[in-house]
C-alpha cells in the first residue's frame, strides 16, 4: 500500500493531466457504446500513466539497439492498427465504386468517404478481424476474421436514419453464402439458374419449377462442381459485400415499378437527375465515334452492339429486306440528357427503350413481374404485423427465416412459425429497398428483396479520388472535377 501511494503521490502533473483526459474520453465512448463491462480496463489506463506496474514501455529502456528499433516499429505498427479498427468501426471507412449500377451519380472509380456514425455505427458482429479488409486478407487469401466471438446486432446513437433517396452503403443481404470462384451472382440465384440452364441443355425447354426445386437442383450442381465454383462459404452480416445504392423505398412504404417508373404508395416518384435507362439506338450505317461516345459519357465497356435479331424485330426495328441484315443498332445506357443529344446526332434513325432482362425477387414467384414492371410489394416496418396468405408467404419468407433467425415451415397450406401454427408475424426490424440509378445495369432489390436496417453500414460523404479506367495518367485518367465533391441525396 506505501508502495502504491508512493507512485501516485510521485506522478507528475501532467500525467494526471493526461489520465484524466484518456479517462473522460473512453467513459464517453462507453456511454456511446453501452458496453459498461469494460469499465474494468480503467484501472490498466490508470497503471498506464500513474502508477506504473506493468512495464508498458520496458523496451524503452533496452541497451540493444536493435531491440530497441524493431520495437518502435511495432509499437507504431500496433498503435496505427489499434486506431485505424476504431476509426473503420465507429467513424467513417473508404469505399471504391466497383460496379455502373448507380451510374452517372457515381462512377466506376470514385473512392469514398463513408461515415458510419450519420445513421448510427453498428457494433461489429465479428469484433476480432484486421482492420481494413472486409472478409478476405489479400495476397494470402484467408479470412480477415474469426468466427467466434460473434455480438448479437446493436445500433449505437446516431444524428439521423435512412431518409427516401440517400445513397446508402450496406452489407450484400443475400451475400450470407457465397461460392467463392462464382462471386458474382448470389448463391441463391446461382442455384437457381444454374437449374435453369441444366433443364434448357437437356430437354430443350424452359421449365416451370417452383423456387424449392429450382434451387435445390441448383444447390447440387453448384455444390458437387469445386473446379467451376469454388468452396460454398457463409458470412456473418459485417463480413458480407458491401453495395452500395439509392433507397428508394422506406419502411411502411408500397413500391411498386410500372414501365421503368417508380411508385411509391401508389404515388410516381421523380427519377434522380443522373437516372440511365439502356437504349436501343439505330443509325443509317454509321458507326459511333469515340469523340460522341465520350460527349454522351458512355464508357468503353458500354459501347455495345445489340445482338439479338429477336429482341429487335420486338421492338419494331426492320431488316433489309434482300441481305436480311439490320442496320447498325447500339445497345447503350444513356442519361435524360444524353438522350436528348444523341437524338440530335444526324445519323441516328431511331431511338427506343431497351428491354431489362434479370431474375427478379423473389425467385421462381410471379413471371408477370420483370426488371422494368415489378410489384406492388410492402416493405416491412418494425412493429407492424403481416397476414400471412399463400399468395405473400413467398416474399417475406427469407425476412421471417433468415433476416429475423425464426424457422419457418408450411405443411399442407398452413404456416409453422418456431415450431407454432399462426398466420400472423410482427417484424422485428425495418426494411428499405434499394436500387441503383443505372435501372437496366443494377442488380438491386428487384433481384434480391429487402436490405434489412442491420446491414446498414453508414452514408457516403465525400469522393476523395476519382480514376477513370477509360484514360491514363497523362490522358485524364484522375477526374479532377470530382475530387473532394460532397455526395448528397437529390
Amino acid at each position: 500500500m506505501n508502495n502504491l501511494l508512493t507512485r501516485i503521490k510521485a506522478a507528475p502533473k501532467s500525467k494526471w493531466i493526461k489520465f484524466s483526459i484518456v479517462t473522460l474520453l473512453y467513459i464517453l465512448w462507453l456511454i456511446w457504446v453501452g458496453n459498461y463491462w469494460l469499465l474494468l480496463l480503467i484501472p490498466f489506463i490508470f497503471d498506464v500513466y500513474i502508477t506504473k506496474y506493468i512495464p508498458w514501455g520496458g523496451w524503452k529502456n533496452s541497451k540493444n539497439k536493435s531491440v530497441k528499433k524493431v520495437m518502435e516499429w511495432v509499437d507504431a505498427i500496433v498503435f496505427a492498427l489499434v486506431a485505424v479498427y476504431f476509426i473503420n468501426i465507429f467513424f467513417f471507412q473508404n469505399y471504391q465504386i466497383p460496379t455502373s449500377s448507380l451510374e452517372k451519380t457515381l462512377l466506376v472509380g470514385d473512392f469514398l468517404f463513408v461515415g458510419k456514425y450519420n445513421y448510427g455505427a453498428r457494433v461489429p458482429n465479428t469484433p476480432l478481424s484486421f482492420p481494413l479488409a472486409q472478409h478476405t486478407l489479400p495476397v494470402l487469401d484467408i479470412k480477415s476474421y474469426i468466427d467466434w466471438p460473434q455480438w448479437p446486432y446493436k445500433r449505437l446513437k446516431g444524428p439521423g436514419k435512412v431518409q427516401r433517396n440517400d445513397i446508402v452503403v450496406f452489407n450484400f443481404p443475400t451475400g450470407d453464402t457465397v461460392a467463392l470462384k462464382n462471386q458474382n451472382t448470389d448463391y441463391y440465384t446461382l442455384c437457381v439458374s444454374e437449374a435453369y440452364l441444366y433443364y434448357r441443355n437437356t430437354t430443350g425447354q424452359i421449365p416451370d419449377l417452383t423456387y424449392e426445386e429450382a434451387f435445390n437442383l441448383g444447390r447440387k450442381i453448384v455444390h458437387s462442381n469445386k473446379n467451376a465454383y469454388g468452396d460454398v462459404v457463409y458470412r456473418p452480416v459485417d463480413r458480407r459485400e458491401n453495395y452500395v445504392k439509392r433507397c428508394v423505398g422506406l419502411p411502411g412504404d408500397t413500391l411498386e415499378i410500372k414501365d421503368n417508373q417508380l411508385y411509391i404508395n401508389g404515388v410516381q416518384q421523380k427519377n434522380p437527375k443522373k437516372m440511365q435507362l439502356n437504349y436501343l439506338v439505330e443509325t443509317d450505317g454509321t458507326r459511333i465515334s469515340p469523340d460522341n461516345f465520350r460527349k454522351l459519357h458512355v464508357s468503353e465497356e458500354d459501347q455495345q452492339m445489340a445482338r439479338s435479331a429477336d429482341m429487335l424485330l420486338q421492338k419494331g426495328f426492320q431488316a433489309d429486306s434482300v441481305t436480311g441484315l439490320f442496320r447498325p443498332v447500339y445497345e447503350i445506357p444513356l442519361t435524360q440528357e444524353a438522350l436528348e443529344m444523341i437524338k440530335t446526332f444526324s445519323f441516328v434513325k431511331k431511338v427506343v427503350v431497351a428491354p431489362a432482362y434479370g431474375f427478379t425477387y423473389p425467385l421462381c414467384y410471379n413471371p408477370a413481374w420483370s426488371m422494368e414492371n415489378y410489384g406492388p410489394v410492402w416493405i416491412p416496418e418494425k412493429g407492424s404485423t403481416l397476414t400471412l396468405t399463400k399468395e405473400n408467404y413467398p416474399i417475406y419468407e427469407r425476412v421471417i427465416r433468415n433476416y429475423e433467425n425464426n424457422t419457418f415451415e408450411v405443411k399442407g397450406g398452413v404456416f409453422y412459425i418456431n415450431g407454432e401454427r399462426t398466420d400472423k408475424y410482427t417484424f422485428k426490424m425495418d426494411y428499405y429497398w434499394m436500387m441503383g440509378d443505372n435501372r437496366h445495369k443494377s442488380a438491386d432489390s428487384r433481384s434480391w428483396g429487402f436490405v434489412p436496417e442491420d446491414h446498414i453500414v453508414g452514408k457516403p460523404l465525400l469522393i476523395w479520388l476519382s480514376l477513370d479506367k477509360d484514360r491514363g495518367w497523362f490522358n485524364g485518367k484522375i477526374r479532377w472535377n470530382r475530387l473532394f465533391t460532397t455526395v448528397k441525396a437529390e
